[in-house]
């Protein structure tokens, strides 16, 4: 392929999910062999949307999309097909790479040494695995990444990436960034990890949320931020300015139609220019909105029955006496002697592969055998697939499901503090973006009341924007918690009481 040819091309394109739901509007922009980009937009905006009208999974509704002739494609999907969970390892990568329609994309023969090269990808996303184990005996984390070097280990000629560092240590960042600065065809990445973004990418697409377009800037990461930034301000000055204006006319056309003759025509043309000017305001970007401070109540113990609860009353929410922990690939119980006490938080630490999403999945469902919550206590789990939400279910539904009674005004309150509008209500929770549903899950924290609240991971997805105030409000929360996090700006964010670190045990 020629060096710097067009790759890939939207030719006013437009795509939805039915007349209610607009993704994209008549969208145009090209992309060049080599060029690296990132998605920018606000969560639900449609990102991920777009990486999937690329790679052929979604048909556009209108216009085209053009992808150079021969040019292969792939992208990291964020959750495994369940079709792979048999498979080990190697059977895994060889699926990417030997697949009848892997091997129609790639206008190649078969690849005999997979071995290797899956040997070396996996070094790219810091994993290190037997090459026979199965799938379905990963962690949520580890599949993430097996997802994400699926994608790698291609080479494609466009290769997608979706939140490709959700799940990856310090380490793993480091190993992914060295490959994509090396890797010298195009890429485009959603990711809100600025410094990481920064180091290689050459422009971004910003998906606005608002008018369904798509604009193309080019520069790097942070000087690309800062010229949408003064773009923004600039908009809203100049509309703050021309509301300032139009107030001024409004009030002298209300004075000259009072007056008559002439001065009633001066007043039916500055109208007319009213009209106009209102006509061209421009529609001020919603993307830096934040959701608003919240607060998670926590149970109210006293309002419990603890006569019958002697555990309870007397304050303690979860004994520890074990806790499972992985080490050379095998599953063996480390000695942990702890009382979890109301109001106090544990952080739980290790690096990848240890088994901490594993604890945190049997903790939620008082399946830990080392670990027993007292009865009585309501526990709310942020599980990282969102898999213990009902996707079928609107989003309306799955909010009053945490509800003990009816109240619409609390419950409309609580979805628009959340960024959920009355319409989005009515939509099913599997059609929200992962960021979306990720403040679902606290929108239901809020309406549910936990006495413990269980977290894997719940920056993965989420805005960034968002993280200050998600971090307060788990800092103020009065219940228990436990959370996992690989995010050490949000975690110091969050006054702890103990920590224990898997890796260490």
């Amino acid at each position: 392929m020629a060096k710097n040819k067009t790759v890939l091309s939207f030719e006013e394109v437009s795509f939805g999910f039915g007349h209610n739901k607009p993704i994209l509007s008549e969208v145009n922009f090209s992309v060049r062999e080599g060029f690296k980009a990132t998605i920018m937009g606000q969560n639900g905006a449609g990102k991920s949307t777009m990486l999937k009208l690329i790679d052929g999974e979604y048909e556009p509704t209108e216009g085209e999309i053009h992808v150079e002739n021969g040019a292969t494609i792939a992208r990291s999907s964020q959750v495994m097909p369940r079709d792979k969970f048999e498979l080990t390892v190697l059977e895994f990568f060889d699926s990417y790479l030997n697949s009848e329609d892997s091997s129609k994309k790639n206008k190649e023969k078969k690849i005999y040494d997979v071995e290797p090269r899956v040997k070396k990808i996996l070094n790219t996303v810091n994993l290190e695995t037997p090459l026979d184990k199965k799938i379905c005996e990963f962690s949520g984390g580890q599949q993430a990444r097996l997802l994400l070097a699926s994608a790698l280990i291609q080479e494609p000629d466009i290769l997608l990436l979706d939140e490709p560092t959700n799940n990856l240590d310090k380490d793993g960042i480091d190993h992914l960034t060295k490959f994509l600065i090396d890797y010298t065809k195009t890429c485009l990445i959603i990711s809100h990890d600025a410094e990481f973004l920064n180091k290689f990418t050459h422009g971004v697409l910003y998906l606005d949320i608002f008018t369904h377009k798509i604009e193309q800037y080019v520069g790097d990461y942070h000087k690309v931020v800062a010229e949408i930034s003064v773009r923004i301000d600039k908009e809203r000055k100049a509309n703050l300015r021309r509301q300032r204006d139009i107030e001024t006319r409004k009030d002298k056309v209300n004075f000259f139609a009072h007056k008559g003759g002439k001065m009633r025509n001066i007043a039916k043309k500055m109208k007319e220019e009213i009209a106009k000017d209102e006509d061209e305001m421009v529609d001020i970007r919603q993307e830096d909105k934040t959701i608003r401070d919240f607060v998670i109540p926590s149970q109210d113990f006293e309002d419990e029955d603890s006569a019958n609860n002697g555990l309870l009353a007397s304050g303690q929410i979860i004994e520890f006496k074990t806790v499972p922990v992985v080490k050379n690939h095998k599953l063996t119980n480390k000695k942990f002697e702890r009382e979890i006490k109301k109001r106090q938080k544990l952080f739980i630490s290790g690096p990848n592969g240890i088994g901490k999403s594993t604890l945190l999945n049997a903790i939620a469902h008082n399946e830990a055998k080392g670990a027993k919550i007292t009865d009585g206590v309501t526990v709310g789990y942020y599980r990282q697939d969102f898999s213990n939400l009902n996707f079928e279910e609107t989003v309306r539904e799955s909010l009053e499901e945490m509800m003990k009674e009816d109240d619409d005004e609390k419950l409309y309150r609580t979805a628009s503090q959340f960024l959920f509008t009355s319409e989005m209500l009515r939509n099913k929770v599997g059609t929200l973006s992962e960021g979306q549903k990720g403040l679902l899950m606290f929108a239901r924290f809020v309406l549910q009341k936990p006495g413990l609240l269980i977290l894997d991971e719940p920056t993965n997805h989420i805005n960034f924007r968002h993280l200050p105030v998600i971090a307060k409000a788990l800092d103020k929360y009065a219940g228990t918690m436990i959370l996992v996090s690989h995010m050490p700006e949000f975690v110091e964010k969050i006054k702890f009481d103990e920590e224990i670190n898997l890796g260490k045990l």
